[in-house]
């Protein structure tokens, strides 16, 4: 199989299997958010606030550092391994300790135990690394896929149960042990590599050196991306923090997951390349283009059917949250560039840029902090989205003079993919006009009309994104059909 091949099945793997998991998160999220209020889903994320910032440290960037090197041995993944073993139950322990703090920080007694059962979270990924590491260097997305669908499906039962019997908190608190239990043991089970009693220090120094910048910045990445969550649940109500994280989640569904899940097959796909700059260049225009005609045109739809799909789908209980999804989508726009361009100053060991552009660009959140703590939320997220866009000028005008390809060129390829999404999205804004007071009907019909004009305007005008992901999907379609023959 060529790596164009291995590129295209990965996608569609990861894609296809990324979709579906997700799509099975969200089916169970809502029926959750149906059976539970907005301060349960705000004192989980209290406690996710601690879980995600010790992430970094587990990785390290090891991770990267292993998919960027071309032969790794056995010494190699055994000494990741152990390090970050030792570092993931080092973090527990710091965080099992700090339990009463963080309780007394955000006021809340109920998360001290909340905090040391879901703590445990960061020792089994440390358990994961290397076997996610490996799977992803080999661009196998298939097994991942199939393991993550598994976890998702079996653990959502089980939350489900919980909140049914009346768990409160604790049903999300269990779905998500449950999830990272089942994912790692299987993982695990499938996986032909286990680690040996090898430790080097050369190593470690050696994978080190690369990721360390990386470290700093993953840690600058997770406190920027947690700093609102830390001051809505500080200045504000668990609500607040739980309304705030429902319009985050269906954000994150399709700019998050659609950027990191073509992310995660360009890195190594981009690695093979990094000595062959034209080639790498035309890939990367392929990966952000392709990803920014699909996260643009859902999230510009999802910002006017935003109403009715709330209402309709978590219930009126939710209501509070539409204007912060609104704003969210509109943050979610310019996301795509951020893991894709990573990607490409990973690929060439640029990883100072990386931290320097961290930092430069992290620093614009501290206005839109002090805003929302002085002025309320809504005005925080107004801020996230002028420190969003500019964020996205800064990288694309350093990706562009690493690989020759200019903000000029970029702003005039994405420009397509932009009237489009407007289009769609304003002619779906027509029918908010129209006396119609059932709300599902009015989302099926604004999604139903956004779809078929989108459909239309690609097909008219051949937009090659369009034409791309087309031939993509039909070339799966019929590769599955003549498989099951």
């Amino acid at each position: 199989m060529t790596l164009k091949d291995k590129a295209v099945s990965g996608l569609l793997w990861n894609f296809s299997g990324s979709f579906a998991n997700q799509f099975i998160s969200l089916f169970i999220g809502i029926i959750l958010a149906r059976l539970l209020g907005p301060r349960e889903y705000g004192l989980v994320g209290m406690v996710t606030i601690f879980t995600v910032l010790a992430q970094p440290f587990i990785n390290s960037g090891f991770s990267q550092s292993l998919i960027r090197k071309k032969n790794c041995s056995q010494a190699d993944y055994s000494t990741v391994f152990i390090f970050n073993l030792l570092i993931g139950v080092l973090f527990y322990l710091l965080l099992f300790l700090s339990a009463p703090v963080i309780s007394d920080f955000f006021n809340e007694p109920q998360l001290v135990l909340l905090v040391r059962v879901v703590g445990i979270i960061i020792i089994i990924e440390a358990l994961n690394l290397i076997q996610r590491t490996i799977l992803t260097k080999q661009i196998d997305f298939k097994l991942q896929t199939k393991i993550s669908i598994i976890s998702s499906f079996i653990s959502g039962i089980v939350g489900i149960s919980l909140a049914f019997y009346g768990f409160g908190v604790w049903s999300l608190v269990f779905r998500t042990l449950a999830q990272q239990i089942i994912s790692s043991s299987l993982l695990w089970l499938s996986s032909k590599w286990k680690p040996s009693l090898i430790f080097r220090y050369a190593t470690l120094k050696e994978h080190f050196s690369f990721g360390s910048k990386l470290l700093i910045n993953g840690i600058i990445d997770k406190v920027y991306y947690n700093i609102y969550n830390i001051v809505i649940a500080k200045f504000f109500l668990a609500r607040e923090l739980g309304l705030f994280s429902r319009g985050e989640m269906f954000k994150n569904f399709i700019a998050q997951n659609i950027s990191e899940i073509v992310a995660g097959v360009a890195f190594p796909v981009l690695s093979n390349m990094k000595d062959e700059p034209v080639k790498l260049k035309s890939a990367y225009k392929r990966f952000f283009l392709n990803t920014m005609f699909l996260t643009s045109t859902i999230l510009f739809s999802l910002v006017v059917v935003a109403e009715p799909f709330v209402i309709t789908v978590i219930g009126e209980q939710w209501e509070d949250s539409i204007i912060y999804m609104q704003l969210l989508c509109i943050v979610g726009v310019f996301y795509p560039i951020h893991p894709l361009t990573r990607n490409v100053f990973y690929v060439y060991g640029k990883s100072s840029l990386v931290l320097g552009l961290g930092i430069m660009s992290k620093s614009l959140a501290v206005p839109s902090i002090l805003v929302g703590i002085f002025f309320g939320i809504k005005y925080m997220l107004m801020g996230m989205i002028i420190s969003s866009i500019t964020e996205f000028f800064i990288k694309a005008f350093f990706l562009g003079k690493l690989i020759k390809y200019s903000l000029k060129e970029q702003i005039n390829d994405l420009m397509p993919s932009f009237i489009l999404a407007i289009v769609v999205s304003f002619t779906m804004l027509i029918f908010r006009t129209v006396a119609i007071n059932n709300q599902l009907m009015l989302l099926i019909i604004q999604v139903t009309t956004g779809t078929i004009i989108f459909i239309v305007i690609s097909e008219l005008f051949k937009l090659r994104e369009y034409i791309e992901l087309k031939f993509i999907f039909y070339s799966k379609i019929k590769t599955l059909k003549f498989h099951y023959r």
